[in-house]
């Protein structure tokens, strides 16, 4: 059998791709290693979202490429967004890369790698009806398992490039989804999340998200149900609804707003307001007491004044999420607003970005301050990295919980702790 070792890079969409990659080329003879040294095929799956991920790919293709020379039939290979995005321009920086194939595509690579030693080969061709559905993901052994449950974006943001990379919205059929479900469970997954770029617009044969939630929280085995990220304009009373009548729906959302602006909102092309956006944060709580909120927030958007960024410091004291995503604004080539002159100077991006991060940090401490003494349930995931003879853990307010390993405690177990001590990041907890 040959070997085949990938990379991810990116979102957990990629990393469940990663997952689709692994099952598919499984079933067509390869086996999975943890050592690109011994790989007979390298692939790095890669993001396109966030600035300098093209020169990080690059410098990371540097460094295989040397094994590569070594063994000259091993096939070094670029998938995922940014093949998509910018794959001419890979492939003339790149000579050495032997495949370029983009997240529609995945079904044609054994197929394409063949025999080692044939010509360079792109396929980057977005296919609307690809999703698929009939692939097994391979997954490692754990207690949390991901679902993507639709691919693509018809939303077109200005400053988004995913429905470029990763081509209009489609959704899986509901029967595949709860067959994953089920298969999470009889492995020993104790939570499934939900992916999607606007995964509560998902749809089929007249399954809604709504729908869809209700059928996987009669799903036995599965205790814990998430899902991310959703888009605020699909978020129905329906869906809303679901949340607060779904005990394993947890009480934690992403919720991206990205600007507390209207201007910038409206210039953004998110398709709601600071007021709209508020009244579903009410709306949330409301159907799910004590729910924890998180968010993006993207500073020194074109054409964002210093009063639009005041506005957007209000809106997070305001809403008060749990923790945040924060970033200063690039230009992604393809999309509407890189045609844009940018306004605001990277200086100064990095000042609202550091006063920004200042912020939630200040609220993420305080909110979590307020839990001393309090019992959270965490679900255990396994040794933490930082604290020797501890664990780690997420609560169901998808908080990150260390605790003293002991008492027979392992991996997938479900504990009450008292959390003794908080940072803006991390709950410290005692059984």
């Amino acid at each position: 059998m040959r070997s085949v070792y990938i990379e991810t890079y990116g979102c957990q969409m990629n990393i469940a791709d990663t997952e689709l990659l692994f099952g598919h080329l499984g079933r067509n003879g390869y086996q999975r290693t943890a050592d690109p040294q011994s790989a007979d095929v390298i692939l790095l799956n890669t993001c396109a979202i966030r600035e300098h991920a093209e020169e990080r790919i690059i410098g990371r293709l540097g460094d295989l490429v040397r094994m590569k020379n070594g063994r000259p039939d091993v096939q070094l290979g670029i998938a995922g967004c940014m093949a998509q995005h910018v794959r001419d321009k890979l492939m003339d920086r790149l000579p050495f890369v032997d495949f370029v194939v983009g997240p529609d595509a995945y079904r044609r690579l054994p197929e394409l790698l063949g025999e080692p030693g044939g010509d360079p080969f792109v396929d980057v061709r977005l296919d609307k009806a690809e999703t698929y559905a009939d692939i097994a993901p391979r997954r490692e052994a754990g207690v949390r398992g991901w679902i993507t449950i639709m691919r693509g974006c018809d939303k077109f943001c200005t400053f988004c490039i995913v429905p470029f990379v990763r081509g209009r919205e489609r959704s899986l059929p509901a029967t595949a989804i709860f067959d994953q479900v089920r298969q999470l469970a009889a492995d020993g997954y104790r939570e499934v999340v939900y992916l999607g770029q606007t995964v509560n617009a998902y749809r089929h044969d007249g399954v809604d998200f709504a729908e869809l939630l209700r059928r996987t929280n009669s799903i036995d085995g599965i205790e814990r149900i998430r899902f991310t990220s959703p888009h605020p304009s699909d978020m129905s009373a329906a869906v809303i609804e679901a949340m607060g009548q779904c005990d394993k729906v947890c009480p934690q959302l992403h919720l991206p707003v990205q600007s507390g602006s209207n201007r910038v909102l409206a210039s953004m092309e998110r398709g709601y307001s600071v007021e709209q956006y508020v009244d579903l944060v009410d709306r949330l709580r409301k159907a799910k007491p004590g729910i924890a909120l998180s968010t993006d927030i993207i500073v020194g958007f074109p054409g964002e004044e210093e009063s639009d960024f005041e506005a957007t410091l209000s809106l997070m004291r305001q809403v008060g999420y749990d923790s945040a995503f924060m970033f200063k604004y690039s230009q992604r080539e393809g999309t509407k607003a890189a045609k844009w002159d940018e306004t605001v100077g990277d200086e100064e991006k990095s000042r609202r970005l550091q006063a920004v991060i200042a912020q939630q940090e200040e609220q993420s401490a305080a909110i979590n301050r307020k839990l001393i003494g309090s019992t959270v349930e965490v679900l255990v995931e396994g040794p933490a990295r930082r604290r020797d003879g501890w664990l780690v853990g997420k609560t169901l307010h998808f908080k990150t919980a260390v605790l003293p390993a002991g008492g027979g405690i392992a991996p997938g177990a479900v504990v009450d702790v008292r959390v003794s001590e908080a940072t803006a990041h991390t709950l410290v907890a005692s059984a």
